[in-house]
């Protein structure tokens, strides 16, 4: 009778648990396999083997960002044979700027990719065309984005590490550069929604569906490219990384995703209006994920990231209004969950390359936690977003895969 009574005063908090109590205990399973994850892969020196390494940079109007990126490649050691940069007809001198670093190490070329065709996206269809283009010669091929910036080391590092787990692809996650307020608050929320609903990085996944992957590092063995016919299985994603690793996962090969922060750094977006509208474009992951797995993970992050922080502030009214042992479970289970989101908060701390100033605008990535319901939100208005501008393309999203066929991907379609 009592517990009657409780429900009966507390139906809202009651519908919390029972929402949230299920998402809860998932977050925590995975949550709990990355404090067994994988140290991130440290530089390393050359291991002497001489050219076994393409490296394909994809370019569109990164006239800003190619130099550091050439020039951090161009340190790497004698494991590259080649540095292919694929640009697509960019108007604000990038090829020129190319072509000068190009004078400095004969290992740069630059090519021009053919009008982009149809079904394609046009990163994909970049990395297809270096690949095509690069030396069959190489054992490896690595895709490079243009706003990254390689440290001494990384190169060596990458293939040691493939080679020693026999990873057939791996990519890293890298050490993000972030510059306003804005960014600094915004920003980690948006990967926490990544970090919530797969694995982090160095943590070993064996589900294809769960498979994650940075496109900003990428390295596959040259001979499963040829198998997957190259790019193609991801022609028309805009998570084309994670729809690749998925696809060759599925297909049986060895995927690996790493903590790559002690060897690459990215400078991905200028200002919080950026990288709003850049995370938001391929967040969702909804190319390389069937419908349930992608309103499940909606609900999660609904559930565990985004309702903590909206439950703590409707906490008065929940314990005066409707006070019950059941709305004090509610409320406790969301102070719960805000204090691992914190802690998270600390956990990533060193995937962000961030000031020694005391006073600077990187104090904002500690209120990052309380962006968490406009993240979400950003997830569940990309999921329904039909079209995207991008790059002065406009491109039409596709609703979310069934299965791999879907991408053209199935097992034996990849032979």
């Amino acid at each position: 009778m009592y517990l009657l009574t409780e429900l009966e005063t507390g139906v809202l908090p009651f519908g919390l648990l029972l929402l949230q109590v299920p998402f809860t205990a998932i977050l925590l399973s995975r949550l709990l396999r990355g404090a067994r994850r994988q140290p991130p892969i440290a530089p390393r020196s050359s291991s002497g083997q001489a050219q076994t390494v393409s490296v394909v940079v994809p370019t569109l109007n990164e006239a800003h960002r190619i130099q550091p990126c050439l020039v951090g490649l161009r340190r790497q050691g004698a494991e590259v044979r080649e540095i292919i940069v694929v640009d697509s007809r960019s108007e604000d001198g990038t090829p020129e700027k190319v072509k000068a670093l190009a004078q400095q190490d004969p290992r740069i070329r630059l090519i021009t990719d053919s009008p982009l065709p149809s079904g394609w996206v046009g990163r994909p269809w970049a990395l297809q065309s270096g690949f095509l283009a690069s030396s069959p010669k190489s054992e490896w091929v690595l895709g490079i984005d243009a706003d990254t910036q390689p440290q001494p080391g990384l190169v060596s590092a990458i293939v040691s590490e493939a080679e020693a787990q026999s990873y057939d692809m791996v990519s890293l996650s890298p050490r993000f550069k972030l510059h306003s307020a804005g960014e600094w608050w915004l920003q980690p929320a948006l990967l926490m929604t990544l970090i919530y609903r797969f694995d982090s990085a160095g943590v070993r996944e064996a589900a294809p569906e769960r498979v994650m992957a940075n496109g900003q590092c990428f390295l596959a063995r040259r001979s499963v490219l040829t198998q997957l016919k190259g790019y193609s299985c991801a022609a028309s994603s805009f998570c084309d990384d994670v729809t690749l690793a998925r696809v060759a996962a599925a297909a049986g090969f060895k995927v690996g995703f790493l903590d790559g922060a002690q060897v690459i750094s990215v400078r991905m977006y200028e200002g919080v209006r950026e990288t709003w509208e850049g995370w938001g474009r391929s967040l969702d992951l909804k190319d390389a994920t069937t419908p349930a797995q992608l309103w499940g993970d909606l609900a999660l992050l609904v559930s565990t990231q985004a309702l903590p922080l909206l439950v703590l502030l409707c906490s008065p009214w929940l314990l005066t209004a409707q006070r019950s042992l059941v709305s004090e479970m509610a409320v406790g289970l969301n102070v719960f969950l805000l204090l691992v989101r914190w802690g998270m908060q600390v956990a990533i701390a060193s995937s962000y390359d961030r000031p020694p100033k005391l006073f600077s605008p990187a104090l904002c990535f500690w209120l990052s936690p309380l962006a968490d319901p406009l993240a979400v939100l950003r997830i569940f208005l990309s999921s329904l977003q039909t079209t995207i501008q991008w790059r002065g393309r406009t491109y039409h999203k596709r609703a979310p895969a069934s299965s791999y066929e879907a991408n053209g991907s199935t097992h034996s379609g990849v032979s």
